[in-house]
């Protein structure tokens, strides 16, 4: 396993972590003074820079992406809906490319409406074939621009609202399906915030190998939990094990960034450069 203790160097920022304190512009440029040397950024945060002008300051500072968020959200109640989210799909792909991230971060969607509290079905598994069909449909445009799909299996807690695939061995059945031949262009996105507790998961991460490990997210899990989304706890605040989960990810395999990405309330409440500079000793202790 790599040693972590003498430097950052694999440390990546998802921008959500610091979002409510900063611009994309602002984040970037304290991420540099940081040696932080990639980020993972939001579509909505590129959207208020500019592509363009994202692409270029990234550039002018060296950093690179460990991903990009997000595609997904494939189900609809009608037909039309279902054909929208492909063409914002492949927006997203075109966006990632642009950017040359290594990945896009699959949310796949769950039951259409139930963010709102007004779910169009309640047949998760018409929502689930749904899921299917449209990264299938995804896959084969992402292979003609040549931008990876990273499936994120999201806790089950999420089923009904964000994410209909929920565990590990779910996406990677997914992927088997539609990528049997391991060409790299589908896998998984792997957040321990959502797979930590899955008694199958060292099993899993072994069944996906470097092929299909494509982005590695980092947080932990406070207890309790007072809020389903937005209560992510700093590395080391919580119960997961986050050496022995890395251990594993990096016997598969994988070599890459270990992504930061928390969503908290607390957090957000803390000026940037706390966190950042949080993030930077967490990482280089605890995970």
């Amino acid at each position: 396993m790599r040693d972590f203790t003498a430097s950052h160097e694999a440390l990546s920022l998802n921008t959500a972590t610091v979002r409510k304190q900063w611009s994309l512009d602002r984040i970037i440029d304290e991420c540099a003074k940081r040696n932080i040397r990639a980020i993972s950024p939001w579509r909505d945060q590129v959207a208020s820079v500019g592509l363009k002008e994202t692409a270029q300051r990234l550039r002018e500072t060296g950093i690179v992406l460990s991903g990009y968020c997000r595609g997904g959200f494939y189900t609809a109640p009608d037909k039309q809906g279902l054909l929208a989210a492909l063409d914002d799909n492949r927006r997203a792909i075109d966006e990632a490319k642009t950017l040359d991230a290594p990945c896009l971060v699959l949310v796949v969607g769950a039951l259409p409406g139930a963010l709102i509290g007004a779910a169009s079905y309640k047949d998760l598994g018409r929502a689930r074939q749904e899921v299917a069909d449209g990264i299938a449909a995804s896959l084969e445009y992402a292979r003609n621009v040549g931008m990876p799909l990273a499936i994120e299996p999201l806790h089950p807690m999420q089923a009904a609202e964000r994410a209909c695939i929920n565990t590990l061995e779910h996406a990677l059945d997914i992927c088997d399906a539609l990528d049997p031949a391991r060409t790299g262009m589908l896998g998984v996105a792997l957040d321990l915030y959502h797979v930590w507790w899955d008694p199958k998961l060292e099993q899993q991460i072994q069944r996906a190998g470097r092929d299909r490990l494509l982005a590695y997210h980092v947080c932990d899990w406070l207890t309790p939990t007072r809020d389903l989304l937005n209560d992510r706890g700093m590395m080391g605040d919580g119960v997961i094990e986050l050496k022995k989960c890395r251990s594993w990810v990096e016997a598969a395999g994988y070599s890459g960034f270990a992504e930061v990405e928390i969503f908290s309330e607390q957090w957000w409440n803390r000026p940037g450069e706390m966190v950042l500079d949080t993030c930077i000793e967490r990482h280089t202790t605890v995970v």
